[in-house]
């Protein structure tokens, strides 16, 4: 029924903004193409300094990064010049292809307020054909993003299909991915449509032939296992999943079928390759010291941002 249950890490993506980790694991690293999740806030005491939450410039290869707030608001602005305020039940999804660079600000002092900032951030593999596509960003608006609605059952499709809910948020490989929004008392199916699906528990808990889960936990099911899940309480998920892609490595900000590629990405970084967002290009993270080890699988993972 479940294959494993992932329990999130503390990390940090900026000096004051720290995030819940939930993939990669060491024991999984993907769930369908999904490579990396983070859940944010939410932020309870706004820092002295708001800039101090901010995640400066920095690369991406061979992904898309898809964010999503709960809360709050926060500023994005990319390689391509695109700058986006990112609001809430918006989904924002950069492609990175070949590369690219983003930075994200906190920059509004009263969306900070009260715990209200709070967002998810996850990344999509690409394919192979398309882990060198040309740079993206796209918006979507709520109302583009369909509603399903039952007995205690409020879920918004943010990409891919599910449920019977599909819309034209662009992929590049058969996925789904949805905010759910579940009722205490209140039991529900996993979609049928996809071989590997997970659901990350946000707030509140969810009860599996008798075994209660709980927030900061991501559940990853077996291929065809079709069990009843039950809210114990209030509940916030994201569900998740796909046709899963291959090997991939991972290092930093860096994803590809290919080791040699990791390497041309973070000399491309280092010798200013990747162009800055150029409204915001004054300040950057620089390449992380090396630490892996040589040969011998993926990369090891090095803390993400």
């Amino acid at each position: 029924m479940l294959d494993i249950v992932i329990e999130a890490r503390n990390a940090a993506i900026s000096p004051s903004m720290q995030v819940k980790r939930i993939l990669p694991f060491r024991l999984r690293r993907m769930v369908g193409p999904f490579i990396f999740m983070d859940h944010a806030g939410p932020v309870l005491q706004a820092p002295e300094q708001i800039s101090s939450l901010d995640v400066l410039p920095h690369p991406h290869i061979g992904l898309s990064t898809v964010s999503y707030l709960f809360g709050g608001q926060v500023t994005h602005r990319d390689s391509l010049g695109v700058e986006q305020v990112i609001k809430p039940g918006e989904v924002n999804w950069m492609t990175a292809g070949r590369g690219i660079a983003h930075s994200e600000r906190f920059e509004d002092p009263a969306t900070l307020a009260g715990g209200q900032l709070e967002m998810i951030q996850t990344w999509v593999a690409l394919p192979e054909k398309d882990e060198e596509s040309a740079p993206a960003f796209n918006n979507y608006k709520p109302d583009a993003l369909p509603i399903y609605t039952g007995k205690g059952i409020w879920m918004r499709l943010i990409a891919g299909n599910a449920y019977g809910l599909r819309n034209d948020v662009k992929t590049h490989s058969p996925l789904f991915y949805l905010h759910a929004v579940i009722e205490a008392n209140t039991k529900f199916a996993l979609p049928k449509e996809h071989a590997e699906r997970g659901i990350y528990i946000a707030h509140g808990s969810i009860e599996i032939n008798g075994q209660t889960y709980k927030a900061g936990q991501m559940l990853v099911f077996t291929k065809g296992a079709d069990p009843t899940l039950l809210a114990k309480e209030h509940s916030t998920l994201m569900l998740l999943g796909g046709e899963p892609l291959g090997e991939r490595y991972i290092w930093w900000n860096f994803v590809s079928s290919r080791k040699e590629r990791i390497e041309q990405a973070k000399e491309d970084w280092k010798q200013g390759r990747i162009i800055l967002p150029p409204t915001d290009n004054h300040e950057f993270i620089p390449l992380p010291e090396d630490k892996s080890k040589p040969a011998g699988g993926a990369p090891k993972p090095e803390p993400l941002s």
